[in-house]
C-alpha cells in the first residue's frame, strides 16, 4: 500500500493543533528536530516509523490513526469538541481529554479481547415532557439492574459500565467543567468526570452524562458546565432531561415520597444515604412537591462533612499511604475497572508486561506496586 504523505502530514498537524502543542513544544518533549517536524507537516518529508511511534505516544493515540486513511483521525472527536467549546479548555485539559479517549479505546479493545459483552437495554419513553423522559428511563434502568424501590445505587460507576459506557475521572484545570460525553467512533460511549469536584457532585455528574449517552448520542460531543457558570443554559431541555435522569436514578421517587419532615441532622443523614449533596436532595424534594422553597433553602445550608463522604472506587479498608496512591492513580484516570481489565488481559497472555505498563500509563518499575494496590498478581514475563 502506497503511503499518502499529504494525508499523514495533515493528520499530524491537525492532531498537534488540537492539543495546543507548538512545533517547538513537540521538538522539546519528543526530542525531534523542529525543522524536520515542520517539513514533515508540510508534506515535504516522510516521517520514519520511529518518528510516527514517538508522535503517537505524545499525542495519546494509536499510531495507525496517523497513517491509515481508513481509520478516523485521532483528533476527529476532540476537534469537534474544541471548536464548539474552545474557550473552555486549557492546553492541559485538551491533552487530558485526548488521553481519556485513548484510554476508552484501549478499554474497548480489552473488553473485546476478553470477550466481555454488554446487555442491551430498551430505553423507550413516551410523552412530550423532557423532564418526564428522564424519570421514566431512570426508573426503567433501576428496574433492569434489579434495584428494589427503597434501594440506593451505591456504586453507579459499576452500574453504568454494565451498559458499555466507558467512564473515567481525572482532574481538569477548568473547574467550570463538571464532565463531558463523547461518542467516539472507536470506543463508543465515553464519559469523563472532573475529579476536582466534590465526590458526591461527581456521582450526579456521571449520571447526568450517562443520560446524554442514552438520549443524545447523535450529538457526538456534549459538554456539561457547572450551573454556576454563565455559559450554562438552564432552559436547555436536554440538560433538564439529563438532570432529571440523574436525580431520579440517585434518589428514586418511591424513597423521596416516604421521607420525614427534616431538621438539619436528618437532612445530612438522608443526603449521606443517597450519596448526594444536600443541595441536590433539596432540589429533588422541592421539584417533586414534597417541600416548599423555604424548607429547601434550609436544607441547602447544611453539608455532609467531606471526611464522611464515600468514594466506591477508593476502598476504606486501604491504609492511608495506599489510599493516597490509589487516589493519585484515579486522578490520572486509572479506575479499578480499567486496571482490572489490564491485569486480566496480562494474566491471559493477551498483552506483555511492557504493554501492560504502556496501557496503564505508568513506568515499568511501578507495575509491582500498582498490582499490590489493586489486589492483582504480577510477575515479570522475561
Amino acid at each position: 500500500m502506497a503511503v499518502n504523505i499529504a494525508h499523514i502530514a495533515q493528520r499530524l498537524q491537525q492532531t498537534r493543533l488540537a492539543l495546543s502543542y507548538t512545533t517547538d513544544d513537540v521538538g522539546t518533549i519528543a526530542g525531534l528536530d523542529v525543522h524536520r517536524l515542520e517539513r514533515i507537516e508540510a508534506g515535504c518529508e516522510t516521517p520514519t516509523g520511529d518518528e510516527i511511534l514517538i508522535l503517537a505516544s505524545l499525542y495519546d493515540c494509536d499510531f495507525r490513526t496517523l497513517i491509515d486513511e481508513n481509520l478516523p483521525s485521532p483528533a476527529q472527536q476532540t476537534d469537534i469538541l474544541f471548536r464548539r467549546y474552545g474557550d473552555s479548555f486549557t492546553p492541559d485539559d485538551r491533552r487530558a481529554i485526548q488521553e481519556f479517549l485513548y484510554l476508552c479505546q484501549i478499554e474497548k479493545w480489552l473488553e473485546q479481547q476478553l470477550l466481555i459483552t454488554h446487555e442491551a437495554v430498551d430505553f423507550k419513553y413516551s410523552g412530550p415532557i423532557f423532564k418526564d423522559h428522564g424519570r421514566q428511563v431512570a426508573e426503567k434502568l433501576r428496574e433492569h439492574l434489579g434495584y428494589a424501590e427503597n434501594a440506593v445505587a451505591r456504586d453507579i460507576y459499576i452500574d453504568f459500565r454494565k451498559l458499555g459506557i466507558h467512564i473515567f475521572r481525572r482532574k481538569m484545570v477548568n473547574n467550570d467543567i463538571s464532565g463531558l460525553y463523547i461518542k467516539d467512533p472507536v470506543a463508543g460511549h465515553c464519559v469523563l468526570i472532573n475529579y476536582n469536584e466534590d465526590i458526591y457532585r461527581q456521582r450526579f455528574s456521571v449520571a447526568h452524562e450517562v443520560a446524554h449517552a442514552i438520549f443524545d448520542s447523535s450529538e457526538d460531543a456534549l459538554l456539561t458546565l457547572q450551573s454556576s457558570s454563565a455559559k450554562y443554559d438552564k432552559r436547555d431541555l436536554k440538560e433538564i432531561r439529563a438532570n432529571s435522569f440523574a436525580s431520579h436514578y440517585l434518589m428514586p421517587l418511591s424513597m423521596l415520597r416516604g421521607l420525614p419532615d427534616m431538621n438539619d441532622s436528618q437532612a445530612i443523614y438522608w443526603a449521606q444515604q443517597f450519596r448526594v449533596s444536600t443541595a441536590a436532595l433539596a432540589k429533588a424534594l422541592e421539584d417533586n412537591g414534597f417541600i416548599n422553597r423555604n424548607k429547601a433553602d434550609q436544607i441547602r445550608t447544611v453539608r455532609v462533612p467531606r471526611s464522611e463522604k464515600i468514594d466506591p472506587e477508593v476502598p476504606e479498608s486501604l491504609a492511608e499511604d495506599s489510599k493516597k496512591r490509589r487516589l493519585e492513580l484515579l486522578e490520572r484516570g486509572l479506575t479499578s475497572h480499567y486496571v482490572n481489565l489490564c491485569f486480566k488481559a496480562y494474566e491471559k497472555g493477551l498483552i506483555s508486561s511492557g504493554r501492560l505498563a504502556e496501557v496503564m500509563k505508568v513506568e515499568y518499575s511501578e507495575l509491582a506496586q500498582v498490582s499490590m494496590l489493586f489486589g492483582q498478581n504480577f510477575s515479570h514475563d522475561f
